[in-house]
């Protein structure tokens, strides 16, 4: 494969994913990992056919022994690639339902998939991505995604919030420690409904009132793109007219 920089994006699926996916391979080589195939192989056709260059591997991110066999794929497929930006993407865990219904099975859900699996990514794309600082054109980048229930609980989602907050502290330990050594890692608080195939039949009133994963994909390729002096941690994205 081709030795120019390398951008992992771990949850990729018909959204948000697909549409970071895009936008690094503008760039970059693009690794492209989801637990099922098929949330990944029309984004990787998209993009080879576009002249890009994209592989899909299915990857459980809660799993550390399926995250080491991925890296361990990416690193004899592209032996000489820097890693210069790796986005951590997944939804797993989201549900929405009385905390007193809730199982423990259900409550470990969010946490396995979102804070175990956001420790799993980051375990094995930080020393990579510390080895690149000096190869690439921008700041090595790790990026989380969070949503409102980073940082609110609402009733129902204690589950979900639960993982969140405990992705965002993992976030916020990480870019304390890793900033200083030339990494930026951030999160970004997605607080909205996001426009894609599962939310097309969702009606508001105002036609904004969704927000575009092109919009969100650009807005991290600005968070890959600033200078050391002047990393942002956190990007908090909504459509205009959302109360928050």
């Amino acid at each position: 494969m081709s030795s120019k920089a390398l951008a992992i994006i771990a949850g990729v699926g018909p959204g948000t994913g697909a549409s970071i996916a895009r936008r690094f391979a503008k760039s970059y080589s693009v690794v492209l990992l989801a637990r099922n195939p098929a949330s990944y192989d029309p984004v990787v056709q998209e993009i080879k056919a576009s002249g890009g260059q994209a592989i899909g591997i299915s990857t459980d991110v809660a799993d550390g022994n399926s995250v080491n066999s991925t890296f361990d794929q990416i690193a004899k497929q592209f032996p000489s690639s820097p890693l210069a930006a790796a986005i951590f993407n997944p939804s797993g865990g989201f549900s929405k339902k009385p905390f007193l219904e809730l199982n423990e099975e259900e409550f470990s859900q969010a946490l396995e998939f979102q804070a175990k699996g956001g420790f799993h990514f980051a375990r094995r794309t930080l020393p990579l991505l510390l080895e690149a600082k000096d190869k690439i054109s921008y700041p090595p980048t790790l990026i989380f995604t969070g949503a409102t229930a980073s940082v609110k609980g609402s009733a129902q989602f204690a589950t979900f919030a639960t993982g969140k907050f405990a992705l965002r502290a993992l976030a916020q330990s990480l870019a304390r420690e890793f900033g200083p050594q030339g990494v930026h890692v951030s999160h970004s608080i997605i607080d909205g409904v996001i426009d894609i195939a599962r939310t097309k039949g969702y009606t508001f009133e105002h036609e904004d009132a969704k927000l575009s994963p092109d919009a969100i994909a650009d807005s991290y390729w600005y968070l890959h793109t600033q200078p050391r002096t002047t990393f942002a941690f956190e990007l908090d994205l909504r459509p205009y007219i959302e109360k928050w």
